[in-house]
């Protein structure tokens, strides 16, 4: 594959993967690929070669023949992959600490402030969202934590966006909480600040689903 093809497969990855994000695609909806691609403006090879790397992902299911469904994700996956993400993020955090660099911090801080002031919800939020949790479990530098963690949000995520979940002014205090503990160089704080956070979620999400 050359480098333009690379290019449009990578344009095709992103522009399929906020489809689900901003939920014009659904759990369990069937990619009709031909149409797809007209939406897009792509062809079917970068298309096909998207697909397969967003199924690689977790965000696809293989179907029967060549065709690929976006994945569902039910509350018991849900509950259970975002308590293994407690477990494995506090590491996450601690591993941060003396590793996460201040500019990166401020510049989080910002983008969450920005979106406070602009009162911003859905895509953007999950962009930030992904782009801070995926950033906090890769500084550490550990590879395998790090790959363990971002399939674990791509699960709760899945889950998440298919509901009325919106967490946006929350998450922005408990991510910040986060940074503050990252820039005091701070791991006790760090791990109770993610842990925090990913425990009201987990509350929070738990009142919806039951009708409490």
């Amino acid at each position: 594959m050359d480098n333009n093809n690379d290019s449009l497969s990578d344009k095709a990855f992103l522009k399929v993967r906020d489809m689900i994000v901003n939920r014009q695609l659904a759990g369990g909806d069937v990619l009709v690929e031909s149409q797809l691609a007209k939406i897009l403006g792509s062809t079917r090879t970068p298309l096909r070669e998207a697909l397969v790397r967003l199924e690689g992902a977790g965000f696809l299911v293989k179907k029967k023949g060549r065709s690929f469904a976006v994945r569902q994700v039910n509350a018991t996956e849900y509950f259970q992959s975002l308590r293994v993400r407690q477990y494995l993020e506090t590491k996450a955090a601690s591993l941060a600490i003396g590793k996460a660099g201040q500019a990166d911090i401020q510049a989080f801080q910002e983008r969450i402030q920005e979106l406070l002031k602009e009162d911003v919800r859905g895509a953007a939020h999950w962009h930030l969202d992904s782009d801070l949790h995926d950033w906090l479990a890769e500084v550490g530098k550990n590879e395998v934590l790090a790959d363990n963690i971002r399939r674990l949000r791509i699960t709760t995520q899945l889950f998440e966006i298919g509901r009325p979940f919106d967490r946006a002014d929350a998450d922005a205090d408990e991510h910040l909480s986060i940074l503050k503990a990252l820039s005091d160089g701070n791991a006790r704080a760090a791990e109770k600040a993610i842990l925090r956070h990913l425990k009201n979620i987990e509350k929070d999400v738990l009142k919806i689903v039951t009708g409490s």
